[in-house]
């Protein structure tokens, strides 16, 4: 592949590695917002990088660093935006020197970072990595798959319908809370799924494997109330898509969750908290429903393009 070309035409390169679905809601959101950015006419090429081209947008650690290094120095007045997430130390529980990797590009390239949430961008500076003019701009998903039209009309008289989506099997997903739930809840009052990956056997929650996003806003439209116990996780995709098909959230207060959910669900502690929260939700669904509030594509969009040069 040439990483340097000479012919002119293009407004943007994106440097990511897209991971085919099913997969994780980092990957559908860089899908979501560059179709966002192509339907306005803007011309993007992909893991390349034009003589000509005056903008490159690079995501977190998902592409490779050497040969974006190589290109970047050969370039001239290439207006540099670097999308990040983590760190990965806290959310992952280990540190492998990514963030240190990460951070280092930062410096040398970007001329501009986009974090994602307030929590991510006060843990980077606790850890001493200081972002090039950070930004804060959210995430939000793709409103062709995930959205409200058509979700089920909750009904207080049947069973709650509780679901919770997890790519990742990281024990920080939040493992030992389902666990708790799969022994402590009551199945007399509450239907349960679990999609994703999940490093136990389950006997009470169902369990389904990963699936693409399509079928998988169809599932949530299906249920009354998103739970989500990821611990550190910055700005979690699998919630906003869930809040994007109609659901108030369940939510450990942690990470970035307060920041997404607001007044759209409730937050809690320990495992032990979560049934008086679900009763809480349930008696009063319609206000915490009515209480979602997620930036549309198109505002997204706007924000990023505001710190390219365009």
């Amino acid at each position: 592949m040439a990483w340097f070309k000479k012919e002119a035409g293009f407004d943007l390169s994106v440097f990511h590695d897209f991971a085919p679905p099913p997969t994780g809601g980092g990957h559908q959101f860089m899908r979501a917002l560059c179709s966002e950015f192509e339907a306005r006419g803007l011309r993007l090429e992909y893991n390349q990088l034009n003589s000509t081209t005056p903008n490159c947008f690079f995501n977190s650690y998902n592409f490779q660093f050497k040969k974006l290094t190589k290109v970047l120095k050969k370039a001239k007045r290439v207006t540099c935006v670097h999308r990040i997430d983590g760190p990965l130390q806290t959310y992952r529980g280990f540190d492998d020197g990514t963030d240190r990797l990460i951070s280092e590009f930062n410096r040398m390239f970007a001329h501009h970072t986009v974090v994602q949430s307030r929590f991510s961008l006060e843990k980077h500076q606790e850890l001493g990595y200081s972002a090039v003019h950070p930004v804060l701009i959210g995430n939000t998903p793709d409103p062709s798959i995930f959205h409200s039209h058509g979700a089920s009309i909750f009904d207080p008289h049947r069973k709650c319908r509780l679901i919770s989506a997890s790519w990742s099997d990281n024990p920080n997903k939040g493992l030992e809370i389902y666990r708790w739930l799969d022994t402590h809840l009551d199945f007399n009052q509450v239907d349960y799924t679990f999609v994703g990956r999940i490093q136990t056997d389950l006997k009470h929650i169902q369990y389904l494997e990963p699936m693409a996003s399509e079928p998988l806003a169809t599932l949530l439209r299906s249920h009354d109330i998103y739970l989500t116990a990821s611990r550190h996780d910055p700005c979690s995709n699998s919630l906003l898509e869930a809040m994007a098909c109609g659901l108030p959230v369940l939510y450990l207060n942690s990470g970035g969750h307060p920041e997404l959910v607001q007044k759209a669900g409730l937050g809690y502690d320990s495992a032990d908290e979560i049934p008086e929260k679900l009763n809480q939700l349930c008696s009063d669904y319609d206000s915490f429903t009515s209480a979602r509030h997620l930036p549309s594509l198109q505002t997204i969009a706007d924000r990023y393009l505001d710190l390219f040069d365009l």
